[in-house]
């Protein structure tokens, strides 16, 4: 068969063309949030400094510990409840309600253990404009349901308004930071971005996808948060490293180290949601076709060594493209973790879009445990003594170990249900 007759086939087969369909809008959507802040980054870095990116860089670490606990792993599990259950308006009905009740809840729980930590620490107290505007952007994500339309794989909706939107609050930075002391404006600057596309993405869920909001019973609200219990440790626990290098930094290095460490991370945290796009868009149909396994693994191969060889080899072109020369080291941060890519391809691979898929998330769950407890170990030790450089090689070192367990587990696993037949 000639390539030609190939794409043909390729695009009459349904299922493809909407996995097609859903990797690119998916693509346009997480490339649009970190594409549109690279184009201020040079702005930003003249006008705000080294200093400021840290103070914002922190903020955020500290709060994505919340966001984390806010999400509860529903960005996994109902999803997967609502792709094997499209065609039930009543139960994708019970489940949105029961998912945005419960983070709403876990929100305003959040927002509680903040105070209490802004008025106890002074490290925090001294800090909270920064972390009350950042913590912003938690209210913003839970109104931008991008679950959901994953779920039902039908991200083109969303992907077109949240470009848009970013776009909109992109061109405003230029207009509102406008010296050192309007750095606390760009975290409400992306808080407000999430708050105009979730407006229009309830509006589109509701007259699209005809799902009625009701209120949820305590009993679903908890069945919910208990049955995301796994996905919940997964997904916290590895902050204890990953966040928690970033607060050690600024405990023991201040700003500027601090700064050069999240200015170069920022470049492989971008191939990381690139991965995240790809495995996000074979989730939902890896949860009714978990066979073509074979088929996810071969792409993200592929991509996780041509962006690790990216990285290496680009890495002080992209910092003398985005930053000013205050920002060289990042390169080293970069250089660092070039291999992180595939790491991360074997960590996604085999673990949510596996073992969770294959009700074996215990496994999955303790291998996060067991990664995420050595992890806090070891960015204790390194990283106050080696700085951003070891705040680097910890993440990577982590992400090694995590990745390698994560694909021999698989294969006992696979290897005894086989003998199990």
């Amino acid at each position: 068969m000639t390539i030609k007759n190939r794409i043909k086939s390729l695009l009459k087969n349904k299922a493809a063309t909407t996995l097609i369909e859903n990797f690119l809008s998916l693509s346009l959507l997480q490339v649009a949030g970190y594409i549109f802040p690279l184009i201020t980054l040079p702005y930003l870095a003249r006008v705000i400094g080294i200093d400021k990116f840290g103070e914002i860089a922190f903020a955020s670490a500290v709060i994505i510990y919340f966001e984390t606990l806010v999400n509860f792993g529903f960005n996994y599990t109902a999803i997967r409840d609502i792709a094997k259950n499209r065609d039930n308006i009543v139960f994708m009905s019970k489940v949105f309600s029961t998912v945005m009740a419960a983070r709403i809840i876990l929100m305003l729980i959040s927002l509680m253990v903040l105070e209490i930590c802004i008025l106890t620490i002074p490290f925090f107290y001294d800090n909270r404009l920064i972390l009350w505007l950042t913590f912003l952007y938690i209210p913003g994500n839970i109104m931008f349901p991008e679950w959901f339309f994953q779920a039902v794989e039908q991200m083109k909706y969303i992907t077109i308004i949240n470009v848009i939107s970013k776009l909109l609050f992109t061109v405003l930075v230029f207009f509102v930071i406008k010296e050192k002391s309007d750095y606390i404006y760009q975290p409400l600057l992306v808080s407000l971005g999430f708050f105009v596309s979730g407006i229009i993405a309830i509006i589109i869920i509701r007259k699209k996808f005809h799902i009625q909001f009701s209120y949820p019973s305590i009993e679903d609200i908890f069945l919910a948060i208990k049955g995301s219990a796994n996905m919940f440790i997964v997904l916290f626990l590895p902050n204890l490293y990953t966040n928690f290098s970033t607060i050690l930094l600024r405990s023991y290095g201040g700003e500027i180290i601090t700064g050069i460490y999240s200015s170069g991370y920022r470049f492989i945290s971008l191939v990381d949601s690139l991965s995240l796009v790809l495995s996000r868009t074979f989730y939902p149909f890896l949860a009714r076709r978990i066979d073509k396994h074979s088929l996810f693994v071969k792409i993200g191969f592929s991509l996780s060594v041509l962006a690790s060889l990216f990285l290496f080899f680009g890495a002080d072109l992209l910092v003398n493209i985005f930053y000013t020369k205050e920002f060289t080291d990042s390169a080293t941060v970069i250089k660092i973790m070039a291999i992180s890519p595939f790491f991360l391809f074997l960590m996604n691979t085999y673990g949510a879009n596996y073992l969770v898929l294959v009700g074996a998330e215990s496994i999955f769950r303790n291998i996060v445990i067991f990664c995420s407890l050595g992890g806090f170990i070891l960015s204790w030790i390194i990283v106050p003594k080696y700085g951003f450089m070891g705040a680097a090689i910890t993440i990577t070192i982590v992400w090694g170990i995590r990745g390698f367990l994560t694909w021999l587990y698989v294969r006992r696993y696979n290897n005894r249900m086989t003998n199990n037949i």
